[in-house]
């Protein structure tokens, strides 16, 4: 069951490969004012696509990294053996064999031509063999990502293999400001005469062509044009004629087809392969079938099919489970375990380091005399390929047991991952997240065991949900995210057929937004950034009518396509999951309506847990429209970068949509000393420019402001409606604390009433429900908060009740467990303080949530307000009051004293 598109390992190599783009003059803007884009980041961007495309004729790219002075290293599959060494031996090669490299070159070069791209640069020493003689085509996605040449100084290709209309147009370099356009990009007949090239040496058993000057294979070029038989003139020239015409009928056929002169009549590789010069092998090859992707229509089973000798799947490989990994896995745990690309190439002196005396520019006097550095030769394209050892990978790696490799996923049992085999690896789960993102150890166990999850996804959705509670690992944190956020189905055509290109009204602002939106990224700063992001914002608002653009949906964006940059499906999928759970109708067109609610609740969430703060903040004024409008309508994309929102939307995807109430709470708790330090002007520059937040911290924090918190005391009039209880996100038998469970259940009569913004706005303090009041108190059914942090310190219930009605109304009936203090005993008839219950009875009780009932809701609202004046944390009150306590026949009578 296929559902990533990199290839295992297995007899491969990783390669490195580096070249330069060309550089831009620094005091140059483009059309909007801005800075030009550099060529290596363009480049970074277009060779995002290339990771995708999988065949086995290709080599698999994994990796582009940008360094000093536009160096660009790629990283790719690699194969030490190339048809160069046959050419280089002199030995004769089979008819057979030049038909099946032939066949195989243009399986992989029809694949490419599909997917809109040509190779430009087949020569012999980048036709590959594998470990069984298959052909592998390297650096077929250079002349892509340069976009066709333009963005590097040197040509793409080899003038040997060129066919004669690419050597009649000349080279074009993006930097000589002399040439203004472009030549026409080569289209895809350009390697198939490179292939009657590299067919017809194999076929003379030599390289020709190598060493003649660039005006005279010109020449030799143009006059090749004016004969018949272009195959006899070459024989003749190189002295094989008689070589050449000992082959089939067929090979020299293939030849000639390869090697017509004129490209309207030169074919196609789609063309050369169904020719019947292949009619003697064409039988032995199967057609290759694109794996089904996890998010698909079709089964991703349909092709499963299992050896006749089952035994096959139980050979022993000598135990290399690495080899069996994705290529991107291992080359991730390769940098995990100390793998640094750049040394590697310094190593091999491919990267060389001149003393600054030698890289003075060149400049030019007055009487036309030039001094200085001719032109580097460094920034010409070395062809060289450095492979990567893998020996202090597998060292690393040397102690971890197969079982790693194939985890069971039936254990329900332990509460942490299924695969961990050793202590030592147990006892990573306790480090700060940051530091088992970067053990290569753990990282194994944990790519391992998510991608069995999502290749079960979604029969193992619950799974899924109990491991990211864990964490999740870096390389997987795409499709995690998607299962998070229950993904499913075709989501390709979805898209597919949303129209992004007809002209709309907000096109202007998405221009204007787009340019300003985590451009500090490289990937997202990239053209083929931009324009992702136009068209995955473009469908968001086109499939949602009732909707409109706010600023802040391209921050929103970012994450979901940072991850799946070359799967514009998925992260317009992600989104339009994420927001309807996180930020239901903040897309309205009035929206105001829905902020002030989200504020308001807020408000009272800064009040309930901190209230000492709350005090202060709303003494100078400083209120959360001031500040806290980008955060929750941007989930916090626009206040921190992008691998912030990574560890924070890990816990925050596992929440409800009011988990984002406690990260704005834990971020004011840990600007809190400054917080109180200041007044008004000082908190508006403070926020201004927002200081350093740690996020762990942060994530730890607003998940035990959770735990405290009632789930009913978040209500939102506006929110998502209610799903039923059996579609929600669950752990099993134990609600996470984390889980949907706490905020999506069925609405009953027991449940908050909403309430005119004009009166949530008067209270400070957040209502809670009957059946939350029920649930905390354990009165009826199991608890929902069976967790240690849902008790006291002393060990004692969290919970407390305080009825504030008078002696005779508590004693006709009250709930168990709680206090009476009297509202007339505390206040006046005109609502003035008579004592402060703080100190007279509930001083002993600050560890607990406090909640107030009454049958009168202001007396309840007044008598809260009293206790966060006084700084006591956690005071709640019950919406309905005992009016509607009453219809749940809980009321206890006290039994009379003896």
């Amino acid at each position: 069951m296929i559902w990533r598109v990199m290839q295992p390992l297995r007899d491969a190599e990783l390669g490195a490969s580096t070249f330069f783009a060309s550089p831009l003059p620094h005091d140059v803007c483009g059309s909007n004012g801005l800075p030009l884009t550099p060529n290596s980041i363009k480049i970074l961007g277009r060779f995002q696509i290339l990771k995708t495309i999988t065949h086995p004729r290709l080599c698999q790219y994994v990796d582009i990294t940008r360094g000093k002075h536009e160096r660009l290293v790629i990283v790719a599959e690699h194969y030490e053996k190339s048809l160069k060494d046959f050419l280089m031996q002199g030995k004769a090669v089979s008819p057979e064999k030049v038909l099946q490299v032939a066949y195989e070159v243009l399986e992989g070069l029809e694949f490419m031509n599909k997917h809109g791209m040509v190779h430009r640069a087949l020569s012999p020493n980048n036709v590959l063999l594998d470990c069984v003689g298959k052909v592998k085509l390297a650096k077929f996605g250079l002349y892509h990502m340069t976009d066709h040449g333009a963005d590097v100084d040197f040509p793409i290709g080899y003038p040997s293999y060129l066919p004669p209309e690419v050597i009649a147009q000349g080279c074009f370099y993006s930097s000589n400001p002399s040439i203004i356009e472009a030549p026409l990009p080569s289209g895809p007949k350009t390697d198939v005469w490179s292939l009657g090239v590299l067919l017809f040496e194999l076929c003379a058993e030599r390289q020709i062509l190598q060493n003649i000057d660039i005006s005279e294979r010109m020449k030799f070029i143009i006059n090749l044009g004016c004969m018949d038989d272009i195959i006899t003139v070459l024989a003749e020239e190189h002295g094989c004629l008689d070589t050449i015409k000992e082959l089939p009928e067929n090979v020299q056929a293939l030849l000639r087809k390869c090697l017509t002169f004129l490209p309207s009549k030169r074919p196609t590789p789609a063309e050369l392969l169904g020719d019947s010069v292949f009619e003697s092998i064409s039988c032995q090859y199967t057609p290759y079938q694109s794996p089904v992707r996890l998010f698909a229509a079709a089964p991703r089973c349909a092709h499963l099919q299992l050896p006749e000798d089952i035994s096959e799947l139980c050979k022993d490989d000598g135990e290399n489970y690495l080899a069996e990994r994705a290529i991107d896995e291992v080359y991730h745990l390769w940098c995990l375990a100390g793998g640094d690309l750049e040394k590697e190439l310094t190593n091999q002196e491919i990267i060389q380091s001149k003393p600054p005396i030698c890289t003075l520019p060149r400049f030019i006097l007055e009487d036309g005399e030039s001094f200085g550095q001719g032109r580097d030769r460094s920034f010409l394209l070395d062809d060289t390929t450095v492979t990567l050892s893998l020996n202090q990978l597998k060292n690393r790696l040397k102690d971890v047991a197969g079982e790693t490799y194939y985890p069971l996923l039936e254990d329900e049992q332990s509460s942490l991952p299924q695969s961990y085999s050793s202590n030592e690896l147990s006892a990573t789960i306790t480090l700060p997240l940051i530091i088992r993102e970067r053990d290569t150890e753990y990282q194994l166990t944990r790519i391992v065991l998510f991608d069995r999850l999502l290749k079960a996804y979604p029969y193992k959705k619950n799974q899924v949900w109990k491991e990211a509670r864990v964490d999740i690992p870096p390389l997987l944190r795409g499709l995690a995210w998607a299962a998070l956020l229950g993904v499913e189905g075709d989501i390709r055509s979805k898209y597919d057929g949303i129209d992004k290109d007809t002209p709309i009204p907000t096109d202007r602002q998405i221009e204007v937004d787009i340019p300003r939106c985590h451009q500090y990224d490289e990937l997202l700063s990239s053209p083929q950034g931009h324009i992702k992001f136009r068209r995955v914002l473009k469908a968001w608002v086109v499939s949602h009518p009732d909707l409109v653009y706010w600023q802040g949906l391209d921050s929103l964006c970012a994450p979901f396509l940072y991850l799946n940059f070359s799967n514009e499906a998925l992260a317009y999928a992600c989104m339009s999951a994420f927001i309807p759970k996180y930020l239901y109708n903040f897309f309205l067109k009035d929206n105001s309506h829905v902020i002030q609610e989200y504020l308001t609740v807020f408000s009272q969430m800064i009040a309930f847990h901190d209230p000492e703060l709350s005090n202060h903040l709303n003494e100078i004024g400083f209120i959360p429209d001031l500040y806290a409008i980008p955060w929750f309508l941007t989930m916090f994309t626009h206040v921190f970068p992008l691998h912030k929102i990574f560890h924070l939307w890990d816990t925050l995807l596992l929440g409800n949509s009011s988990f984002p109430f406690c990260i704005g709470v834990a971020i004011l708790q840990q600007l809190r000393d400054r917080l109180l330090a200041n007044g008004f002007n000082e908190c508006i520059l403070l926020f201004s420019d927002l200081p350093e937040i740690d996020i762990e911290r942060c994530v730890r924090e607003s998940i035990n402001l959770f735990c405290w918190t009632p789930k009913s005391a978040t209500y939102c009039q506006h929110a998502q409606p209610n799903k039923p209880a059996s579609d929600s996100n669950s752990f099993g038998k134990t609600p996470s604390y984390y889980s949907s469970e706490y905020q999506d259940l069925t609405k009953t009569d027991l449940s908050r009433e909403p309430l005119k913004l004009s009166e949530l706005k008067a209270e400070v303090s957040p209502r809670i429900s009957v059946e939350d009041l029920i649930d905390l108190c354990e009165l009826s059914g199991p608890a929902y908060f069976k967790t240690p942090v849902k008790r006291a310190r002393t060990g004692k219930p969290k919970i407390l009740a305080v009825d504030i009605r008078s002696l005779e109304d508590f004693s006709r009936g009250h709930i168990p467990g709680s206090i009476n203090i009297p509202y007339s005993s505390t206040f006046g008839a005109e609502g003035e303080l008579l004592q402060c219950p703080v100190t007279s009875t509930l001083a002993g009780y600050r560890f607990r949530v406090i909640v107030i009932l009454s049958s009168i809701m202001k007396n309840a609202t007044t008598f809260a307000t009293h206790l966060l004046k006084v700084n006591f944390p956690r005071v709640c009150v019950l919406d309905g009051g005992m009016n509607k306590m009453k219809s749940t026949g809980l009321l206890t009578v006290p039994s009379p004293q003896i």
